[in-house]
């Protein structure tokens, strides 16, 4: 098994989903599908049991309202059921999920995991790396890097303010939506997905102190302004030696950094058909904004924005 493995991770609503989807792509990573569903604990036992019923289903735009499209075939974040089962005890607290570490068993058992996906199977051609888009995963960073220490994380994240607005759309939209259909409640909290919603549970990452619930009700758009700060915060002052801070804006204007992460990651520019480039929806604007906290998630984004460049112009020296 080839250990370069990709993870993709961030707060909800930073491009981790087109990233992944524009990787996986490229055909050269095995990644979960729909198509694993129920079954995304075994899925080379459910490959061959469903091989003679795969059926074609019509791609449809997602739930969240953003026109990407999914179908049986689209990459999705089900390895968390993984993290849920093995480890569910550990960081799904009541009201919150807290930062955790694997042991060494608990680490070997997802290298097992991952080695039954990358399995091929009816015909499928064998792919040696794996791929994930999975926003938990920022709960267990350094997990990752114990499991695989030559796999490269990457880290996007968004302008503060225009992610903050997406998350305070999507919370008022999934409310909604669970309030209309226990399915859809019941199907987020088997996948551990508490980004927003009802069953909304935010981050906590100093595991030494109690969890402090963000200072704004979830209705405000501040409460996802500190929501954004605390996450990068966290990530800016303790991300692991293999991880690498992906600035969508950037992503979006430069295509020298879609490029540079391609070099990043041993992926030649050929291998890939760059199709519609990267793009931002027009910046909007919210009421009631505490100015200060503004600020301090502003100066922030500019120190990650340092140091993501920095990071690539470093991948393309050595390339």
């Amino acid at each position: 098994m080839d250990d370069r493995h990709v993870f993709v991770s961030g707060l909800a609503r930073a491009g981790t989903t087109i990233i992944m989807r524009r990787l996986h792509e490229t055909g050269m990573f095995r990644s979960l599908t729909y198509r694993d569903m129920p079954f995304v604990l075994c899925p080379d036992l459910w490959a061959r049991l469903s091989a003679h019923s795969r059926r074609n289903i019509d791609a449809v735009e997602r739930a969240h309202g953003d026109r990407l499209q999914v179908d049986a075939d689209s990459p999705e974040a089900l390895d968390e059921v993984f993290w849920r089962v093995f480890a569910g005890v550990d960081y799904i607290k009541p009201d919150h999920l807290c930062a955790h570490a694997a042991d060494a068993e608990l680490i070997e058992k997802f290298r097992l995991y991952i080695s039954c996906i990358l399995r091929p199977h009816d015909g499928r051609s064998p792919q040696k790396r794996y791929l994930s888009k999975n926003n938990n995963n920022i709960l267990r960073l350094n997990t990752l890097q114990a499991a695989f220490p030559e796999a490269v994380i990457l880290i996007p994240f968004r302008d503060p303010l225009q992610h903050a607005i997406s998350l305070l759309n999507q919370h008022a939209k999934f409310c909604t939506m669970q309030k209309e259909s226990r399915f859809v409640r019941s199907y987020m909290t088997w996948l551990a997905h508490h980004e927003f919603g009802l069953e909304h549970k935010p981050f906590w990452f100093d595991t030494k102190k109690p969890f402090e619930k963000p200072t704004h009700p979830e209705s405000s758009i501040n409460y996802w302004l500190e929501t954004w700060l605390r996450t990068y915060r966290r990530i800016h002052e303790s991300r692991p030696a293999n991880s690498l801070l992906v600035c969508y804006e950037d992503l979006c204007s430069d295509p020298a950094v879609w490029s540079a992460i391609l070099e990043r990651l041993g992926i030649e520019n050929r291998v890939t058909d760059p199709g519609q480039p990267f793009s931002r929806a027009e910046n909007r604007t919210a009421p009631d904004i505490d100015m200060p906290l503004l600020e301090r998630a502003r100066g922030l984004y500019g120190a990650l924005r340092q140091d993501s460049a920095h990071a690539l112009g470093r991948s393309r020296a050595r390339q």
